[in-house]
């Protein structure tokens, strides 16, 4: 009895200091919830900016078809590395792609001479070094377009996208490359973005006459 006498003598707080405490309280609560909303918002655009950037990273690149050399009896000369852009691979741009290759003893760092392009797309012979794709010098590599449904790979731009089927050419002897037989050779082509295309063969134990071409991957 006596605690039921002492709850109801209480009385609850009243007046404008109540009132404050009261406002204060709503605008804190306010605040941190928009804090929240917006960390929370970013956060959001954040992941999904991330995960488009691995998805691309991760499905993009190149692979190697075949590697083929072109001799003069004693050591290769020219080289030329057929590639395609993996499956669902976004388009790659060939001007900002790097050749890394080394015989063993020597590496080079090779990139894209704009002049060095000839479109085979409607046919010709690849190994034809008289084209402009083979003039190159040390530190270079030209394309030799094979298959390009679009017309998406150009001099000035070449881009290569689903389906499409390019030659990178090398000059070996201006890169003072020696290749002689059962040489071993290893390197990649590195996109922009993306998986490299691997470079991986040894030269044959002998160079015949009369084969001046030979396939080496």
């Amino acid at each position: 009895m006596k605690l039921l006498a002492f709850l109801k003598g209480k009385k609850g707080a009243m007046g404008i200091g109540t009132l404050i405490v009261f406002i204060a309280m709503v605008l804190v609560a306010a605040v941190a919830a928009a804090v929240l909303i917006n960390t929370s918002g970013f956060l959001q655009q954040k992941a999904m900016a991330t995960g488009k950037e691995s998805t691309e990273q991760v499905a993009s690149g190149l692979q190697t078809l075949r590697v083929i050399g072109i001799h003069n009896n004693t050591s290769i000369n020219y080289l030329g590395i057929y590639i395609t852009p993996n499956a669902g691979s976004a388009p790659i741009d060939l001007n900002q792609t790097k050749i890394l290759i080394s015989d063993g003893s020597r590496k080079a760092v090779l990139q894209y001479k704009s002049t060095a392009f000839t479109d085979l797309s409607t046919g010709g012979k690849v190994s034809n070094i008289s084209k402009d794709a083979w003039n190159l010098s040390g530190g270079e590599f030209g394309i030799i377009v094979v298959q390009d449904a679009d017309n998406s790979c150009t001099s000035n731009t070449p881009v290569i996208n689903k389906g499409d089927i390019v030659v990178l050419t090398i000059n070996a002897t201006a890169n003072q490359f020696n290749l002689p037989p059962r040489t071993t050779v290893t390197g990649s082509v590195v996109p922009e973005f993306g998986a490299p295309a691997v470079i991986q063969f040894t030269t044959p134990a002998t160079y015949l006459g009369d084969q001046s071409v030979v396939t080496l991957q």
